[in-house]
């Protein structure tokens, strides 16, 4: 009720005339309707109306005889409840009804009855001031001590009850986030009480008669709590349980019912798990299996091992979001903004969810696209499927797929087998409670293949918008909507994915980060939230971009940037034990290994150390924040791992760097060549695969056919290349296979710089296939294994 400052009723209101109970405001309840003028309003009103407002009725308790419902409109009582309609649920058997499922919004009075027929519509005036449940401080002031004493008296009594009860335990946060005012009628409704004593709370408009009349209830009810855990001393956790379920249960039963108490628990959690089925909103052929299933279980004895079964097969069913489902957020430029704050580049991937969003604005029933996002490890894949979901307000469920050897995990069993359970996809639906979440299936590229089926086929008809509309699981054995679903597929290479199944997903390339990237990154994302699990500020220390550059070229060397987050981590351990030693200065290196120019460069800082330490009395900051160099780097994370400059390398003639792709990502490869005399042969060295090797022949073939164009001339100046002159090619590292048809313009360019006497530039790396007349074509792979 804290939003209800923002409620106003109509000012005209269809009336429903119920026999079965009084409906409180804050309080929920199912009412059956079958009288002529009840059945007319839910038909014209609530089955056809399309706003808000037509939901909310109005809801008069009839104190009359139920039989005597005519044709003539029976005695109103004065006030009634406003309710919104939340279900509605229409049968047949054993007579044509619908049972609502309606919850109290406010009181209001009938100030005229404007006309009977076909249902009866009255102009009405809102009693309670919904307005003043925001300044809860005042009301409780102008109470006083009425409003405390009743709130001792409901806290006495939901103690008295077991709080380990989930419901219970809710009732008593209930008590402490409800405004006072709004308790009464929430109490009223749950505790034992009859129909008159609930009209008696309705009629009391005033807060102050509420409590007045409210309090006795709540009083009777403790002595009578009392008086029963006296009597039932032997059974006393049992009927503890008992006690705490049964006032809870009453909210979701038509109020004014008799239940049997020596009615047995197994056989009313049977009637309960019935009224769910029949008031679950369900696909017919789903209803029909699960009325067949719960006649079966009535007749089974439960020393048999199918009535577990049987019965959590129907738990499943129920709690099976059939018709329930999340509305989207499509707000555009939010979600630009979102995207933009969670990850930093990947502008392909961000388009592609933003274009989706404008589609959702322009058709409301799009099915859900299957996207599939291949790329190396670390550069966020799965962390964007999250925020998809956070952008478009949807649940969001993951499935690791790696190692999946088993089509059960995504069909589910038989339930013909012992231990059966539903697949993987039925049972991220009940986790999530909704039927449109996001999906993510993680590592796509990693599924196996067993005896037990090829998991790969069994995700052909969930990823084919055309056939999951009716995806049906062995467990439950009847179809189930996937359209709304939206699955994302994450890979780190499209080689291992069956074309049937790659077919059917849209796939979106995510590159590996530049040091660019890396850098803005590790200061956006990776080093606050290091910082925050390892309770450090940025008071207590600082890492430079400088710093974050070197780590990135020396210590790192991945596509993602999941062992740059590592490295961040290493370093807040080693500062926290510093903080946690009380050692806030800045971290330098050894003086032994200091050189003169280091000396220069921190002579003055030093001199501002040593005149601070030479003050004892002087109090200094509380933390001085420790600046994180590359001397510090040393200390902490050891020597650097790629200390070899490029440029080293390519100090002479006859080397080149080309591109090679790997499943992690890719990276760079030195191609070395030199010539020697000889008889003209070409070696090939570093467990090259045949297309390279051709590539090889194909390169020194178009040099030596150009060799006068572009002044190539051997160690014996002549223009043949291979005239009296060996030529060695060697790929490093040579433990490793190596083949495709990309290395030959780097192999070119090796060679012509051996043959020119030239310097490869150490800034630029290449990647191509060449042809026989010079030409590079468009890239392809290199394989490395």
């Amino acid at each position: 009720m804290a939003s209800g400052s923002a409620i106003q009723i109509p000012s005209r209101l269809p009336l429903l005339l119920t026999h079965e109970g009084v409906l409180l405001p804050g309080s929920t309840m199912r009412s059956s309707v079958d009288s002529p003028r009840n059945m007319q309003l839910v038909r014209s009103r609530l089955l056809k109306g399309t706003s808000l407002k037509s939901t909310i009725i109005g809801v008069i308790p009839n104190t009359s005889d139920p039989a005597s419902d005519g044709d003539e409109l029976p005695s109103l009582h004065r006030i009634g409840t406003a309710a919104l309609a939340v279900q509605v649920v229409g049968s047949n058997w054993p007579k044509p009804h619908y049972t609502l499922l309606i919850t109290g919004l406010c009181r209001f009075q009938i100030l005229q009855l404007l006309k009977e027929k076909p249902y009866p519509v009255a102009e009405v005036e809102q009693l309670d001031r919904l307005e003043q449940f925001t300044n809860q401080t005042k009301s409780e002031e102008e109470l006083g001590e009425l409003s405390e004493q009743f709130y001792k008296y409901a806290v006495q009594l939901v103690e008295m009850l077991d709080m380990s009860v989930p419901a219970v335990a809710k009732l008593r946060r209930l008590l402490d986030n409800l405004p006072r005012e709004a308790l009464p009628d929430v109490l009223t409704s749950i505790i034992r009480t009859s129909n008159q004593e609930k009209l008696q709370i309705l009629d009391a408009v005033s807060l102050e008669e509420r409590f007045k009349k409210t309090i006795p209830l709540l009083v009777r009810q403790i002595e009578g709590l009392k008086l029963l855990q006296k009597t039932r001393k032997r059974k006393q956790d049992d009927d503890k349980r008992v006690v705490a379920i049964r006032p809870i249960r009453r909210i979701n039963h038509v109020p004014g019912t008799a239940e049997d108490e020596e009615e047995d628990e197994d056989h009313d959690d049977i009637v309960m798990l019935e009224k769910k089925i029949k008031t679950s909103s369900m696909p017919e052929q789903a209803l029909k299996v699960c009325v067949k299933e719960i006649k079966r279980l009535k007749k089974m004895p439960q020393s048999m091992p199918e009535y577990a079964l049987t019965r959590n097969y129907l738990e499943l069913m129920v709690e099976l979001p059939w018709n329930k489902s999340t509305k989207d957020r499509l707000d555009i430029r939010a979600a630009r903004i979102l995207l933009d704050n969670d990850h930093y580049a990947m502008e392909k991937l961000k388009k592609r969810v933003l274009e989706y969003l404008a589609v959702r604005q322009l058709k409301n029933n799009l099915k859900g696209p299957i996207l599939c996002f291949v790329g190396p490890p670390g550069v966020g894949k799965t962390s964007v499927g999250r925020s998809v979901a956070k952008t478009l307000g949807r649940e969001f469920h993951r499935i690791a797929l790696g190692g999946v050897c088993d089509q059960s995990d995504i069909r589910g069993h038989r339930r013909t087998y012992v231990g059966s359970m539903p697949g993987r996809i039925i049972n991220g639906l009940k986790t999530v409670g909704v039927n449109n979440p996001v999906f993510l299936l993680d590592e796509v590229d990693k599924l196996g293949k067993s005896l037990q089926g090829d998991p790969a086929a069994a995700l052909l008809e969930v990823l084919d918008p055309e056939q999951n509309h009716s995806f049906t699981d062995h467990y439950l054995n009847v179809a189930f909507d996937l359209s709304q679903v939206l699955f994302i597929a994450t890979a780190n290479t499209t080689a291992t994915i069956p074309p049937a199944l790659l077919d059917r997903m849209e796939v979106i390339q995510v590159p590996g980060y530049t040091q660019e990237e890396k850098i803005e990154i590790a200061h956006r994302h990776l080093i606050p939230k290091q910082l925050e699990q390892h309770g450090l500020t940025p008071q207590q220390i600082q890492i430079p971009q400088v710093t974050t550059l070197d780590i990135i070229t020396r210590y790192t060397r991945e596509a993602g940037v999941r062992s740059l987050d590592r490295k961040f981590g290493a370093i807040c351990r080693a500062v926290a034990v510093k903080v946690a030693e009380g050692h806030h200065k800045e971290t330098k290196p050894d003086r032994s290994e200091v050189t003169e120019e280091d000396c220069r460069e921190h002579v003055a800082e030093d001199a501002k150390t040593e005149s601070i330490s030479d003050a004892p009395d002087l109090a200094l900051p509380p933390e001085m924040p420790i600046l994180i160099d590359f001397h510090a780097l040393k200390d902490i994370l050891g020597p650097p791992m790629y200390e070899m400059e490029v440029s080293e390398r390519l100090n002479q003639p006859g080397v080149a760097i080309g591109l090679a792709w790997t499943p992690l990502g890719g990276e760079i490869m030195f191609v070395e060549a030199s010539q020697m005399d000889g008889e003209g042969q070409l070696t090939l060295t570093g467990q090259l695969g045949d297309v390279m090797k051709e590539s090889a022949h194909l390169a020194i073939s178009w040099l030596r056919s150009n060799a006068k164009k572009y002044q190539l001339t051997n160690a014996s100046g002549s223009f043949d290349l291979l005239d009296n002159t060996d030529i060695h090619l060697h790929f490093p590292a040579g433990a490793v296979t190596k083949d495709g048809p990309s290395a030959g313009v780097t192999i070119v360019t090796c060679l012509a710089s051996l043959f020119s006497g030239r310097l490869v530039r150490s800034d630029v790396a290449m990647t191509g296939e060449i042809t026989l007349r010079g030409l590079v074509l468009p890239v392809s792979l290199i394989w490395k294994s």
